[in-house]
C-alpha cells in the first residue's frame, strides 16, 4: 500500500458564493467513502489566516516561508490505496465533487513512516 497526497490550490476551486455548501457536502461524501473503503489517511484544508512559520534546528521561528511555497493553500487529502491507477480513480472521485482538477502525488516509501 502506497499513501498519495491529492491537493489542489485554493485558486483552483472556482465556484460561485451560492455553491459552495453543495460542494462541500459532495467533498464529505467522498471522504465518508474513502473513510468506509478503509482508504482515508488524513484531510483538510490550509488555514490562510495562520501564517506560515520557518523553523530552525535550533528551535527558533520567524513568520516566512520558502519562496516557491509561498502560494501553498488549498484543500488536501492522504490515502493509502494499492496502486496509483487506483489513486487515480479516487482524485477523480475528489476532483469531480471539488469542481477542479487534483494534482496527485505519491509519498516515498520509508518502513519507519
Amino acid at each position: 500500500m502506497i499513501n498519495y497526497l491529492i491537493s489542489f490550490p485554493a485558486s483552483a476551486m472556482d465556484v460561485p458564493a451560492e455553491e459552495l455548501a453543495a460542494v462541500g457536502e459532495a467533498a464529505r461524501q467522498v471522504v465518508r467513502e474513502a473513510k468506509a473503503a478503509g482508504v482515508y489517511v488524513f484531510g483538510g484544508g490550509i488555514n490562510a489566516d495562520a501564517a506560515p512559520l520557518m523553523v530552525a534546528s535550533d528551535g527558533s521561528a520567524i513568520q516566512a516561508t520558502y519562496p516557491q511555497t509561498a502560494e501553498f493553500d488549498g484543500g488536501f487529502c492522504v490515502l493509502r490505496l494499492p496502486s496509483r491507477e487506483a489513486a487515480i480513480l479516487w482524485a477523480a472521485k475528489i476532483a469531480k465533487a471539488c469542481r477542479c482538477s487534483q494534482e496527485l502525488r505519491e509519498f516515498g516509501d520509508d518502513p519507519e513512516s
